[in-house]
């Protein structure tokens, strides 16, 4: 029996009982995620680009990083939705082949220039999302990043704006990246009238329990846990160089 994960995965948000999505970065940390009792596994763009020996920002060869998101989609039993940034410089439709022939089940895309910070104009976005909607079917969960508050504009009305075309475009979710102040979240989730909204935990963001409570369908934990695993890293090799034990 063939599973069909986009539907699993796109029935997992749910506006007050968040899909949690502790962000993988190879496929060992993909079977961490899935062994820990998670339903789903998100890759981060930031975690995989350092892990294979890049700086992220689209420094990645698009064939490295498909790679990447195979593996950990062969590793595991649940969907896998990946960040691809802003797609790498494919055209929508090559973009949702190349997603669906890795295994994935879903992706991020960011509407702003991962090269310049520049944001993308919001037609024009709205234009790329719908042509990967039209080329995936069903078949993808697009989480729309919105790119407002991480470039600087604070303007609810520029972030709902986007994030209302988006939808319209054909996105399930709206990820309005860095944003933690908890009025402007409930804002964003009530004037979206209950359509998927994903939240960035990380310091100083409102609680799970919270971000549930506020009505959030999604949260991601980004590169952070990755950043976390990479300094222990590198506090027990700093042990093991003072002729410590790290163990």
């Amino acid at each position: 029996m063939t599973i069909d994960h986009a539907g699993v995965l796109r029935g997992l948000h749910v506006p007050g009982t968040p899909l949690i999505l502790p962000n993988a970065w190879d496929a060992a940390s993909a079977r961490a995620v899935q062994e820990a009792g998670f339903p789903a596994v998100a890759t981060g763009s930031a975690a995989v680009a350092r892990v294979l020996g890049h700086d992220d920002g689209e420094r990645v060869p698009v064939d490295e990083m498909m790679s990447a998101v195979a593996r950990m989609a062969r590793a595991v039993d649940v969907p896998v939705t990946a960040d691809v940034e802003r797609g790498y410089g494919l055209k929508p439709a090559e973009l949702a082949e190349r997603l669906l022939a890795a295994g994935a089940s879903g992706c991020n895309l960011e509407d702003s220039d991962p090269r310049t910070g520049e944001l993308i104009d919001p037609g024009e976005q709205a234009d790329f999302l719908a042509e990967v909607r039209a080329a995936a079917g069903r078949a993808l969960v697009i989480n729309a990043r919105v790119d407002t508050y991480l470039r600087g504009s604070t303007s609810r009305e520029e972030a709902l704006a986007r994030a209302e075309r988006y939808l319209e475009a054909g996105a399930d979710c709206v990820y309005p990246i860095t944003l933690a102040d908890e009025d402007e979240i409930r804002a964003l989730v009530t004037a979206l009238g209950g359509r998927p909204v994903n939240v960035l935990f990380r310091p100083g963001a409102p609680s799970l329990g919270r971000l549930a409570e506020l009505g959030v369908a999604r949260v991601s934990f980004g590169g952070g846990l990755h950043r976390l695993v990479h300094a222990h890293t590198v506090a027990l090799l700093a042990k093991v160089k003072a002729g410590d034990s790290p163990f």
